[in-house]
């Protein structure tokens, strides 16, 4: 296994949430948001033909998440579960995905819908999304199951990002599992 594995951003994220707290946790809860991803402009002729979707597959770096736990407390749950078990941003490598509607292409920067990053999140990759390729059949969605109704109304309060870690660490408690 490989010790080190580094990436550069292509671009970055812009939305209108300034922190993480009260973003929407998936895309299906930010319905009607939108931002844009700024590519680097040496990069624009790598989207030539992606105006033909209708999603992309945005991968980026959540870049204000709280040092990885094994256990964490899911929003969408009073109890903790293993991480790979979430899609928690405190991960230990802390990769963050979104299916988003792409609503344009001009130059370098794609002008996207239903958008829960937070604003300035550093760009990984671009994918187009093709339900026939990226959708499955027979899912199980384990714990979640229960707790899908919440998504709607459900907010980050926080709970991965550096600051809370912050605090909690000036408290003398440790590292936040909530």
């Amino acid at each position: 296994m490989r010790e080190e594995i580094r990436y550069k951003p292509i671009g970055v994220i812009r939305t209108p949430f300034a922190a993480p707290e009260g973003v929407p946790i998936q895309p299906a809860a930010a319905k009607g948001v939108v931002g844009r991803a700024e590519l680097d402009p040496g990069l624009a002729d790598g989207l030539s033909d992606l105006d033909g979707f209708s999603h992309v597959i945005l991968i980026y770096h959540f870049d204000r998440a709280r040092p990885s736990a094994l256990r964490v407390k899911p929003f969408l749950d009073s109890r903790e579960r293993g991480v790979f078990a979430t899609r928690s941003p405190a991960r230990p490598n802390a990769i963050g995905i979104s299916v988003v509607r792409l609503l344009g292409v001009e130059g370098s920067v794609l002008y996207i819908e239903n958008v829960d990053i937070v604003d300035g999140t550093p760009l990984l990759d671009i994918k187009p999304y093709v339900p026939r390729f990226d959708g499955a059949d027979d899912v199980r969605i384990g714990w979640v199951e229960g707790a899908v109704e919440k998504l709607a109304q459900t907010r980050d309060d926080g709970r991965f990002s550096e600051r809370a870690a912050a605090q909690k660490g000036r408290q003398g408690t440790g590292v936040n599992h909530e």
